[in-house]
């Protein structure tokens, strides 16, 4: 990308944290299967590198973190294999204890040796974890008698909970790597990219994403629009949907995008960047055994649903990503759960990952889950994979994130 940018905050890197007992925020938030396995560990592979270079400084690491949003103690919802899981990948115990604050985890700690690892059970068993509540911040900050505050939960810092915001008042608080490298890579492909940037938004609901769409008609060199989120732009152009998901009153929103599009581009240019499907894979059912049914998009029937972008639309989309210097895709373009209508995502995901030329930012929640199952798990065909679903959106619309702007500032 352009010029590297500095970060603001100061790093595990920046302070005397050799042989201290440090208080880790990650984010373990992820996927189990029926059976109550991890599907995906992209999120505990991702806090590797900080943990390591803790351990490697004889830290004594105490994790917290969050699984799901339980109502109480949920056993199902345990940190417990997480633990098992970090403990693999590792390559050492990780001791794992059934609360986040109390004498339980005071004798803990105290037993834990330098170069340990224990993990404290799900922060949101109490509800005083989303309350932001001080008191609880407090205890947990007192039973671990931490040093530092490490916030290397990307996926969390753009709430303001209690192991995000309040802890930072009991702990000087400080970012660990992966924390560092998702709000550098992402800040950079909006503020310095290669160009040209493309922007792929799609996803379900054009209310979700407004703030970020209108960062990118101000940064992008072209936006493509797909997932249910294009139905509410092809409705606005006119088109009829049939039965699709279609959200009615974003009207002023898409008046307000695209008379900003117009004075970036002109009229003429306007739908040249901001692309729209030209036809669409439907169907009159959402089901695993519906048939993909590709119209173009004047021709939707009144009981047709779209599902997915059509085959000249994939095209399209391939065409304008290969001439990218920069691609950042959040939302997948179609309902990917079913097969026959992640076609467009997938021909996304392969083109992305046959460029890597091309910087590939691929925002998280959805859109990660997709690229992950289609790569294997890893996440290497592309630049950068996020750990953060809405965090990553509020960062690339240029809001602060609440759990960043708590730590110490960097040194100027």
């Amino acid at each position: 990308m352009g010029q590297a940018l500095s970060f603001f905050k100061l790093t595990i890197k920046d302070v005397p944290i050799e042989h201290k007992t440090v208080l880790v925020r990650a984010d373990y938030n992820v996927p189990l299967n029926k059976k109550g396995e991890i599907s995906d560990d992209l999120r505990i592979r991702a806090s590797l590198p900080t943990l390591r270079y803790l351990l490697d400084r004889h830290c004594k690491v105490v994790i917290m973190s969050h699984l799901g949003r339980p109502d109480g103690r949920d056993a199902s919802l345990s940190l417990e294999p997480v633990a098992n899981r970090l403990a693999e990948l590792l390559g050492q115990p990780v001791a794992f204890v059934g609360d986040v604050k109390g004498d339980q985890v005071v004798q803990a700690v105290k037993k834990a040796r330098a170069g340990s690892v224990t993990l404290l059970e799900n922060l949101r068993y109490y509800r005083e974890e989303e309350a932001n509540d001080a008191d609880f911040a407090h205890e947990i900050a007192a039973a671990t008698q931490a040093r530092y505050f490490v916030q290397d939960g990307f996926g969390v810092v753009h709430r303001a909970h209690a192991s995000t915001d309040a802890i930072t008042r009991f702990i000087p608080g400080v970012a660990g790597l992966l924390l560092e490298k998702e709000y550098q890579t992402i800040t950079e492909a909006m503020e310095h990219p290669r160009r040209p940037l493309v922007a792929v938004l799609g996803g379900a609901k054009v209310s979700d994403k407004i703030t970020v769409i209108e960062r990118f008609v101000d940064v992008a060199d072209k936006i493509v629009i797909g997932g249910a989120m294009a139905n509410t732009f092809l409705a606005y152009k006119g088109y009829g949907m049939g039965a699709s998901l279609v959200e009615s009153d974003q009207q002023p929103v898409l008046e307000r995008i695209y008379a900003a599009a117009v004075k970036k581009v002109g009229q003429d240019a306007v739908d040249e960047f901001i692309i729209l499907p030209s036809d669409l894979a439907v169907a009159d059912v959402i089901s695993e055994t519906a048939p993909r049914r590709v119209v173009m998009a004047d021709a939707v029937a009144t009981g047709d649903k779209a599902l997915d972008i059509g085959d000249r639309s994939i095209d399209t989309v391939v065409e304008t990503v290969a001439s990218a210097q920069t691609v950042v895709w959040n939302g997948t373009l179609g309902y990917a759960e079913l097969p026959a209508f992640a076609h467009g995502s997938a021909r996304l995901a392969l083109a992305l990952a046959t460029q890597p030329q091309t910087t590939s930012i691929i925002g998280g929640g959805d859109t990660a889950d997709f690229v992950l199952k289609w790569d294997g798990g890893t996440g290497e065909s592309f630049t950068h994979v996020s750990t953060g679903g809405g965090a990553s959106l509020e960062l690339m619309s240029g809001e602060k994130l609440p759990g960043i702007e708590r730590l110490l500032d960097a040194r100027k």
